[in-house]
Protein backbone atom coordinates (compact mmCIF):
# COMPACT_ATOMS: atom_id res chain seq x y z
CA UNK A 1 0.00 0.00 0.00
CA UNK A 2 2.64 2.40 1.02
CA UNK A 3 5.04 1.71 -2.19
CA UNK A 4 2.04 1.54 -5.26
CA UNK A 5 -0.29 2.92 -3.48
CA UNK A 6 -2.99 -0.27 -3.63
CA UNK A 7 -5.98 -0.84 -2.23
CA UNK A 8 -6.82 -3.39 0.59
CA UNK A 9 -9.26 -4.94 -2.04
CA UNK A 10 -6.27 -5.90 -4.19
CA UNK A 11 -4.05 -6.52 -1.74
CA UNK A 12 -5.70 -9.15 0.31
CA UNK A 13 -6.35 -11.06 -3.07
CA UNK A 14 -2.58 -11.08 -3.88
CA UNK A 15 -1.80 -14.52 -5.03
CA UNK A 16 2.15 -15.90 -5.49
CA UNK A 17 1.35 -16.02 -8.86
CA UNK A 18 0.53 -12.35 -8.78
CA UNK A 19 4.46 -12.70 -8.37
CA UNK A 20 7.22 -13.28 -10.81
CA UNK A 21 11.24 -14.08 -11.19
CA UNK A 22 13.53 -13.05 -13.58
CA UNK A 23 16.78 -12.88 -12.93
CA UNK A 24 17.76 -10.43 -10.15
CA UNK A 25 14.24 -8.54 -10.52
CA UNK A 26 10.92 -9.64 -9.07
CA UNK A 27 7.56 -8.36 -10.43
CA UNK A 28 4.19 -7.91 -9.21
CA UNK A 29 1.52 -7.68 -11.59
CA UNK A 30 -0.37 -4.73 -11.10
CA UNK A 31 -0.98 -3.88 -14.68
CA UNK A 32 0.57 -4.56 -17.73
CA UNK A 33 3.61 -4.21 -17.58
CA UNK A 34 4.47 -5.76 -14.33
CA UNK A 35 5.70 -3.68 -11.98
CA UNK A 36 9.48 -3.92 -10.42
CA UNK A 37 9.60 -4.56 -6.66
CA UNK A 38 12.76 -2.99 -5.09
CA UNK A 39 14.58 -4.42 -2.20
CA UNK A 40 13.99 -5.23 0.88
CA UNK A 41 9.66 -5.75 -0.14
CA UNK A 42 11.31 -7.81 -2.98
CA UNK A 43 12.79 -10.06 -0.78
CA UNK A 44 10.21 -10.37 2.15
CA UNK A 45 7.40 -10.97 -0.78
CA UNK A 46 9.75 -13.90 -1.80
CA UNK A 47 9.28 -15.43 1.67
CA UNK A 48 6.01 -14.72 1.93
CA UNK A 49 5.41 -16.72 -1.32
CA UNK A 50 7.73 -19.59 -0.32
CA UNK A 51 5.40 -19.84 3.09
CA UNK A 52 2.23 -19.35 1.08
CA UNK A 53 -0.12 -22.45 1.71
CA UNK A 54 -1.85 -23.91 -1.28
CA UNK A 55 -3.52 -22.59 -3.54
CA UNK A 56 -1.21 -20.07 -2.66
CA UNK A 57 -2.68 -17.00 -1.21
CA UNK A 58 0.21 -14.33 0.36
CA UNK A 59 -2.53 -13.46 2.82
CA UNK A 60 -4.33 -16.67 3.99
CA UNK A 61 -7.83 -16.66 5.39
CA UNK A 62 -9.28 -18.28 8.29
CA UNK A 63 -11.23 -20.71 5.87
CA UNK A 64 -8.87 -22.55 3.71
CA UNK A 65 -8.47 -22.32 0.14
CA UNK A 66 -9.56 -18.62 0.96
CA UNK A 67 -7.75 -15.39 0.77
CA UNK A 68 -7.92 -13.36 4.40
CA UNK A 69 -10.70 -10.99 4.15
CA UNK A 70 -10.83 -7.23 3.13
CA UNK A 71 -12.49 -6.56 6.38
CA UNK A 72 -9.86 -8.29 8.78
CA UNK A 73 -6.95 -6.96 7.03
CA UNK A 74 -8.59 -3.57 7.09
CA UNK A 75 -9.58 -4.14 10.58
CA UNK A 76 -5.85 -5.00 11.64
CA UNK A 77 -4.62 -2.06 10.32
CA UNK A 78 -6.69 0.04 11.94
CA UNK A 79 -6.13 -1.42 15.20
CA UNK A 80 -2.30 -1.05 14.68
CA UNK A 81 -3.22 2.51 14.44
CA UNK A 82 -2.45 2.47 9.99
CA UNK A 83 -3.99 5.70 8.30
CA UNK A 84 -5.04 3.58 5.19
CA UNK A 85 -6.72 6.41 2.92
CA UNK A 86 -4.09 8.65 3.60
CA UNK A 87 -1.13 6.08 2.78
CA UNK A 88 -2.60 5.10 -0.18
CA UNK A 89 -2.84 8.75 -1.46
CA UNK A 90 0.04 9.87 -0.50
CA UNK A 91 1.58 7.22 -2.27
CA UNK A 92 -0.33 7.44 -5.34
CA UNK A 93 0.78 11.38 -5.76
CA UNK A 94 4.33 10.29 -4.83
CA UNK A 95 4.22 8.07 -7.48
CA UNK A 96 2.52 10.77 -9.89
CA UNK A 97 5.24 12.80 -9.24
CA UNK A 98 8.33 10.79 -9.99
CA UNK A 99 6.53 9.43 -13.13
CA UNK A 100 4.00 10.07 -15.74
CA UNK A 101 0.76 9.52 -15.24
CA UNK A 102 -0.14 7.33 -17.86
CA UNK A 103 2.63 4.98 -16.96
CA UNK A 104 1.63 5.18 -13.38
CA UNK A 105 -1.55 4.19 -14.55
CA UNK A 106 -0.48 1.26 -16.56
CA UNK A 107 1.88 0.02 -14.64
CA UNK A 108 -0.32 -0.78 -11.17
CA UNK A 109 -3.37 -1.23 -13.19
CA UNK A 110 -5.10 1.78 -11.90
CA UNK A 111 -7.86 4.18 -13.89
CA UNK A 112 -5.86 6.89 -15.73
CA UNK A 113 -8.70 9.33 -14.06
CA UNK A 114 -7.35 8.53 -10.81
CA UNK A 115 -3.54 8.94 -11.66
CA UNK A 116 -4.59 11.63 -13.79
CA UNK A 117 -6.41 13.28 -10.65
CA UNK A 118 -3.41 12.59 -8.15
CA UNK A 119 -1.10 14.01 -10.66
CA UNK A 120 -3.41 17.32 -10.23
CA UNK A 121 -3.55 17.35 -6.63
CA UNK A 122 -0.05 16.42 -6.42
CA UNK A 123 0.79 19.93 -8.26
CA UNK A 124 1.88 18.40 -11.27
CA UNK A 125 0.06 17.62 -14.83
CA UNK A 126 0.46 15.42 -17.31
CA UNK A 127 1.41 18.13 -20.14
CA UNK A 128 4.96 16.89 -19.15
CA UNK A 129 4.26 13.26 -20.60
CA UNK A 130 5.13 13.33 -24.43
CA UNK A 131 2.07 10.55 -25.60
CA UNK A 132 3.39 8.75 -28.54
CA UNK A 133 2.10 9.63 -31.96
CA UNK A 134 -0.85 7.26 -32.79
CA UNK A 135 -1.05 8.40 -36.54
CA UNK A 136 2.13 7.12 -37.41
Amino acid sequence: MLLFGQPISRIHRLHRDDLNQTDDTLTIGFGDPPTPVPEPLASLLRQLAASAPQPGWLFPGRNPGQPVTYQTLHHGLRKLGFPINQARISALRQLVVQVPPPVVADALGIHTTTANRQAVNAGTTWSRYANRDRHR
